[in-house]
């Protein structure tokens, strides 16, 4: 894997391990049951996904696709007040 598809791969593993917390605190309230779907196919879709063919534009999709979902959550975040996902700043 050249140095770049390796970076790439990180920025990417980074999305997906956000993803995840944020799955973890939503997928204990049971009224959340289909957004915890939705989670596990993203997760599962990512997974398989050929590093070897994605380009800059594409990680950058995918960083996009993390904001706007997290930004969507967070209404969900304070209203059920699940608190932060995180304790401190991670970047």
């Amino acid at each position: 894997m050249t140095a770049e598809k390796h970076i790439f791969k990180m920025r990417v593993e980074n999305c997906i391990g956000t993803i995840i917390d944020v799955h973890k605190i939503i997928s204990k309230n049971p009224k959340y049951r289909s957004l915890t779907a939705q989670f596990e196919e993203l997760k599962d879709l990512l997974d398989r996904l050929d590093m070897s063919l994605v380009r800059e534009e594409d990680v950058q999709r995918i960083e996009q696709a993390t904001n706007s979902l997290l930004n969507e959550l967070k209404d969900i975040f304070k209203q059920e007040k699940l608190g932060p996902v995180y304790n401190k700043p991670m970047n």
